[in-house]
C-alpha cells in the first residue's frame, strides 16, 4: 500500500471502508454527516467527503491510529490526506 501513502483519495477510500467495516463506526460516520447509505456511496468519490471522512476519524483520536495501524499507515498520513483533500 505504499503507492496509496502519497494518493489523499486512495487513502480516504480505504479509510472509508475501514471505518464501515464496523458497524458502530458506521453508524456513528451517518449519524454525524447526516448522509444516508446511498448518498454516502454516490458521493464517495467526492474530495469534500473523502476528506470529512477523515476528519471523523481525527476527531477521535483511537479510531485514527486503530485505522492507520489497519492500514499501514502512520496516523500522519491520514492527516496529509485530509489537508489535501480539502484544499483540492
Amino acid at each position: 500500500m505504499a503507492n496509496a501513502v502519497t494518493n489523499p483519495e486512495m487513502i480516504a477510500l480505504h479509510a472509508l471502508a475501514w471505518i464501515l467495516g464496523e458497524s458502530g463506526r458506521a453508524n456513528r460516520l451517518l449519524d454525524l454527516t447526516g448522509l444516508d447509505p446511498a448518498t454516502l456511496r454516490a458521493r464517495a468519490g467526492e474530495p469534500a467527503l473523502l476528506a470529512a471522512t477523515l476528519g471523523f476519524l481525527e476527531a477521535h483520536e483511537p479510531d485514527l491510529i486503530a485505522c492507520a495501524d489497519a492500514l499501514g499507515f502512520p496516523p500522519s498520513a491520514l492527516v496529509e490526506a485530509r489537508r489535501q483533500l480539502e484544499q483540492a
